[in-house]
């Protein structure tokens, strides 16, 4: 699909006009400057044209600050791959030396170029629009992204200027990843890894990542959604209202994603955060891959992998089942296995077993183990049971009281279920339904 891009000096509203056309909270909007960093993307259709729209961090020719120069250098590449790029102002304090060094830019692209004279409130301020034509740009456009004001004239002027041609299927068959984990420990160098480029800002700094960045990477003939998050910090550590909108971004992220890859560092893995993190995944059913980053700072004792498969089995019992990865993205260790891994646990996340093993199984269980009774002796009657759905895998059991069923007895239930099929990677949803035994 054709691409627009966002670009302009900081704090000229790029994130709220990028929310206004995607129709929807996804950018993280405040008025301090340079809250966006990355590039993001979403999709947008306008009168049956489909476009990815991109946000892009603040754009200043001049500053030499490290952070900048990434900016600098993610708006460029932006800019590169658009088919139309939206030039955003302050309309109504009119261009400043720092929209004349982006319009420079702009023009060096040969991108065709909207001007959005943004923050035009009210019709009072509309003549401020004319001052933006000293742009040297024919296209310019007054809106108030906050307010509404001619953003369908502005839709309008966008699928205009679109190049036409075949659009994309979509991407309905792309398998979702999010990618999560506590701060600096290279979500973003794996996702760079993947993308075959430069995608999202990387830094020893923690934090560097504030949104949740979409990047379709397709592997052999399969495309794959990856999403990078925002390191995720305990909440007692969440400081400021950009840090608590980045960790609810990281969990909108999860809960759209079909397989999440929890990313720890090798060397202080297995940490409460990251058991924190498993249990907020598995608890919203979905797959999940945990990965051991930085592998290659760790030596090379042949015994190390067996000692922390042991390890993440004893730390991290409740996605024990997962298969863990063992990888370096600076090296690229690894990675060649995890499309496999991911889809082989997508593929289990729609696995279904027959119900005729799983009464099969139920028989057994009956003929062996005791069932849960309650102080007045009553006993748990397990009558027969079905499967209800995937995604992830669930089952029904009808039985004669619900409330006899332990937290205890539902674990071997699950453990009995998972020798039934490979379910590796996926959580197992099992619900209890009453039914009298006549």
């Amino acid at each position: 699909m054709p691409v627009v891009s966002i670009v302009g000096r900081p704090n000229v509203g790029k994130s709220s006009l990028f929310n206004r056309l995607l129709g929807r909270r996804e950018a993280i909007v405040d008025d301090m400057p340079g809250v966006t960093r990355d590039r993001l993307y979403g999709e947008v259709e306008w009168k049956d044209k489909k476009f990815f729209i991109v946000d892009t961090g603040g754009f200043l020719a001049k500053d030499e600050n490290e952070f900048v120069n990434g900016m600098r250098f993610q708006i460029r590449q932006a800019i590169e791959e658009s088919d139309l790029v939206l030039f955003v102002i302050d309309g109504r304090e009119g261009p400043t030396w720092m929209d004349e060094d982006v319009a420079e830019i702009l023009r060096r692209s040969g991108k065709p170029v909207i001007v959005v004279a943004n923050k035009i409130d009210d019709g009072v301020h509309e003549d401020l629009v004319l001052q933006s034509y000293s742009l040297g740009f024919p296209d310019v456009i007054g809106v108030s992204a906050e307010h509404k004001r001619y953003i369908y004239d502005l839709q309008e002027a966008i699928v205009s200027r679109l190049p036409h041609g075949d659009e994309e299927a979509g991407l309905q068959d792309a398998v979702r990843v999010a990618i999560v984990g506590r701060p600096n420990v290279g979500k973003s160098s794996l996702l760079n890894r993947f993308a075959g480029e430069e995608r999202a800002l990387v830094s020893d700094i923690p934090g560097t990542t504030r949104d949740a960045i979409d990047t379709i990477v397709t592997i052999d003939g399969r495309t794959f959604n990856f999403v990078d998050t925002a390191g995720i910090r305990r909440k007692s550590r969440v400081e400021g209202d950009i840090e608590y909108y980045s960790f609810v971004r990281a969990l909108q992220a999860v809960d759209r994603s079909d397989i999440v890859l929890l990313v720890m560092d090798s060397r202080e893995p297995f940490t409460d955060q990251d058991k924190k993190l498993a249990a907020l995944v598995i608890e919203r059913g979905k797959g999940v891959v945990p990965v051991l980053n930085k592998w290659d700072l760790l030596g090379s004792d042949p015994k190390l992998g067996d000692t922390m498969k042991k390890k993440f089995a004893d730390e991290m019992v409740f996605i024990k089942h997962a298969p863990i990865l063992f990888a370096s993205a600076l090296t690229g260790r690894g990675l060649n296995k995890m499309a496999g891994v991911i889809l082989g646990v997508q593929e289990n996340r729609g696995r279904r077993i027959a119900t005729t093993q799983l009464n099969r199984m139920l028989r057994d269980i009956l003929a062996f183990d005791t069932l849960p009774t309650d102080r007045k002796g009553r006993a748990l009657k397990l009558f027969y049971c079905t499967q209800a759905g995937v995604n992830p895998p669930s089952f029904v059991f009808f039985v004669n009281s619900s409330d006899l069923a332990t937290k205890a007895f539902a674990n071997h239930i699950e453990k009995e279920i998972r020798g039934l099929g490979d379910f590796s990677g996926t959580p197992i949803r099992i619900f209890w339904r009453n039914r009298t035994s006549d």
